[in-house]
């Protein structure tokens, strides 16, 4: 599939760096856009549940957001791309996952790269409530690894009319070993207390877990059913999936990811729009001059663009 790129990304000259645009990326805010955000609690088969935060729109379609490992619904990336979708009239959803956000308290379970049936619950409700409404789902980061999951291989579960994966782990063995190098490292250690922050209320204390690698196989491969951390990267990393997609799907990546770059990738069907930068780092995209939209948070450009080209 082919769809008119947006205008190209010219790295930010004080931040030409992976770990300067990752970094900065991450760090850097504006003021918070005030969205008028409705609450509702997903019940999931399982027991546990979600927290959806929820915006009504005009223009017939709606727009699914999924956050990255460590965030929620409210993480800055998540709100930007929300208030901008909005703007253009359309019916925002932006999950928490199991255990995150104000979800908080409402999950025995982990939320993992391979929780494609999480995104695909998700999803059927939005359709139970719009059920005209051309269907749009959003992923970054390791929820970009769900959402290809659940269009290129879990066909079975409820589906988007398009898709839009930003940044996906395409294979999570070499991602978490790229964790333990170098700057990497100051990721890793992010990710771990995040991590262990949203599950030890729950769980209890948990054995030192110095790294994700660790936190992955004392913790999320035993307590999502899988049988060690090395069968959950195996049968949960998407990258082998993306020649099976069915669904209208661009991929964004970049080729400077510290930890999941877009080499991880493998080929893609007809149906996917593949777009590689060769800079922006992991999700940070900071532009040397202001886009479209006015800033220079290129990223948010991006995913407006092909939002409205998805429609």
């Amino acid at each position: 599939m082919e769809l008119p790129q947006p205008d190209p990304f010219v790295p930010w000259r004080w931040a030409c760096g992976a770990h300067a645009q990752t970094i900065l990326g991450h760090v850097l805010k504006e003021p918070r856009p005030p969205l008028p955000w409705a609450y509702e609690t997903l019940p999931l088969d399982d027991g546990d549940a979600l927290v959806l935060h929820s915006l009504t729109g005009t223009s017939g379609r709606a727009v699914a957001f999924f956050h990255g490992l460590g965030g929620n619904a409210g993480s800055w990336y998540m709100v930007r791309a929300a208030a901008h979708a909005w703007r253009r009239g359309h019916t925002i959803i932006a999950a928490d996952h199991r255990g995150a956000g104000i979800g908080r308290g409402l999950a025995k379970r982990p939320y993992h790269s391979g929780a494609s049936a999480d995104v695909s619950a998700v999803l059927a409700h939005v359709r139970t409530r719009y059920p005209a409404h051309h269907l749009t789902a959003v992923g970054f980061s390791l929820s970009a690894a769900m959402l290809l999951l659940l269009v290129g291989r879990d066909h079975h579960l409820p589906q988007p009319d398009a898709a839009l994966a930003v940044n996906p782990p395409g294979d999570l063995e070499a991602c978490s070993q790229r964790l333990l190098r170098g700057l990497n490292r100051l990721y890793d250690r992010r990710f771990v207390g995040l991590l262990r922050a949203e599950v030890e209320g729950r769980t209890g204390a948990l054995p030192p877990t110095p790294t994700l690698r660790d936190f992955d196989e004392v913790y999320t491969a035993r307590a999502a059913g899988f049988r060690d951390r090395d069968d959950y990267y195996a049968r949960c990393s998407c990258g082998s999936h993306l020649q099976t997609i069915q669904t209208p799907t661009v991929l964004l990546s970049s080729l400077d990811d510290p930890f999941a770059p877009a080499a991880d990738l493998g080929p893609v069907s007809p149906a996917v729009h593949l777009q590689v930068e060769a800079h922006g780092g992991h999700m940070g995209y900071l532009s040397d001059r202001p886009t479209p939209l006015g800033n220079r948070r290129w990223l948010d450009y991006a995913v407006d663009h092909y939002l409205e080209r998805l429609g």
